[in-house]
């Protein structure tokens, strides 16, 4: 049923829109990027072909399985899919990526990041409708190669495991979700197309979640591609110090105070870390560096100094 309706959308589309206006699709046959191979083909990604309404739970089983999460589509429907809506919300894909210890991230809104991760070897998850706005039909599906001989990709798609589809219908259909695109990946594993502040707020939403040891990792990859990252760095210490191992904390601090002596975080972190190792005088004179840089975290600052001055003039038995 959904090839057919498909045929028939196809054939509604060219009616209605004639040649469709796809501003990336034409920037990239105007332009086509000379450092990507013409044709991939990641003919290894597995396909889950979809039941009614369930692409969502196909869709994401696709992606998962790909990056060595093995999950049927059965087991991520109480996960994902929402019988109200019938469908799935992209809060809840990203949440049940980072729940299985994979990191979801947010493709930019672009048709060629799309394909620069397909030619790296990484699956490219995507929203579309298949309809039109006032009447439409969310889609999730699979981006698994392209070829730009031909202008074209290729999806695994609601049951057909190779859709071809035209790069300017696609986009036709994936700007209604504002160009929604996600990858699922391992923690040892940055997006060819990652930013350093996007990558670093995925890893920061996966450490929220729970899954410090998988942040942990992911925040060292992330000082692997942006050695002087300050949020790769505070990351890093923040989640070593969840999970109790204070001298790598330490480490992890110390270097964000050496590659940013005017972050305030950085120091008042490093202060609190020898606090709770009982290095108060250290302590010190990282908590009065921090207060002494102000700015937005200054109340913190000056809580974790009193705090440490409280320590230097208790008991020693009470420390």
């Amino acid at each position: 049923m959904f090839a057919g309706r498909l045929a028939g959308i196809l054939f509604l589309a060219g009616t209605l829109v004639g040649c469709a206006i796809a501003p990336q699709t034409r920037l990239l046959e105007q332009n086509r990027p000379t450092d990507l191979p013409p044709r991939v083909e990641l003919a290894a990604v597995p396909f889950f072909p979809q039941d009614d309404y369930q692409c969502g739970p196909a869709a994401l089983a696709t992606v998962l399985t790909s990056a060595g999460v093995a999950l049927t589509p059965e087991t991520l429907v109480d996960q994902v899919y929402l019988p109200a809506r019938k469908g799935s919300l992209q809060v809840e894909m990203l949440a049940t990526t980072r729940r299985n210890g994979l990191l979801p991230y947010v493709l930019a809104p672009q048709l060629i990041d799309v394909l620069r991760e397909v030619a790296s070897g990484t699956p490219v998850l995507v929203l579309q409708n298949m309809l039109v706005s006032w009447y439409p039909l969310w889609h999730y599906a699979v981006v698994i190669g392209y070829d730009l001989d031909k202008s074209r990709l290729i999806l695994r798609s609601g049951k057909n495991p190779r859709q071809v589809l035209p790069f300017w219908y696609f986009e036709h259909t994936w700007a209604f979700s504002d160009h929604w695109a996600m990858l699922a990946i391992r923690a040892d594993h940055v997006p060819e197309t990652a930013s350093e502040h996007g990558y670093a707020s995925a890893v920061a939403a996966l450490e929220a979640s729970g899954k410090a040891a998988a942040a942990t990792t992911a925040y060292t990859s992330l000082l692997a591609r942006w050695p002087s990252s300050l949020a790769g760095e505070i990351g890093l210490g923040n989640a070593l110090y969840a999970r109790g191992q204070l001298r790598e904390a330490e480490a992890a601090y110390r270097r964000a105070t050496k590659d940013h002596p005017d972050s305030a975080p950085a120091f008042n972190n490093l202060a609190q870390t020898l606090a709770d190792q009982g290095r108060l005088p250290e302590a010190l004179q990282a908590a009065q560096h921090a207060v002494g840089l102000g700015g937005p975290f200054l109340p913190a600052s000056q809580a974790t100094l009193r705090s440490i001055l409280d320590k230097e003039t208790a008991p020693a038995s009470a420390r």
